[in-house]
């Protein structure tokens, strides 16, 4: 069995183009980040400014490992802004902030190596 994070995991079947447009993946700046005690593992809430055609959305992210709240505040991160919100506990997760597994299994944010535009979408 693989899990969703494994390396040795082969790629996924073949699509067409247009299924990976369906997916609308945008930057935006982490605005505000809070601790989520209610989470059944720790995670932080995330609020994200995705500029002015998204607007500013909500997250949770099991991300505690690598960051803590100032080092979050400021910092550009990639997320699916096109999925249904999610309930998490008492919390709805707007958006799916993406990240991938170090050697440990822990999330390491995916963004941008340099500034760009809130909102700016994933191509």
């Amino acid at each position: 069995m693989y899990l969703l994070h494994d390396p040795d995991k082969p790629p996924a079947p073949q699509i067409e183009f247009n299924r990976f447009l369906d997916v609308d993946i945008r930057v935006g700046t982490i605005v505000a980040a809070d601790l989520f005690p209610d989470a059944r593992k720790p995670a932080f809430k995330l609020k994200i400014d995705f500029g002015p055609g998204v607007g500013v959305k909500q997250s949770s992210g099991q991300i505690t490992r690598h960051y803590d709240i100032a080092s979050l505040v400021g910092r550009q991160v990639a997320a699916v802004v096109n999925f249904p919100p999610r309930q998490i506990g008492k919390f709805m997760s707007e958006v799916l902030t993406l990240g991938f597994p170090d050697e440990n299994g822990d999330v390491v944010l995916f963004a941008p190596d340099q500034k760009v535009p809130n909102g700016a979408r994933l191509f």
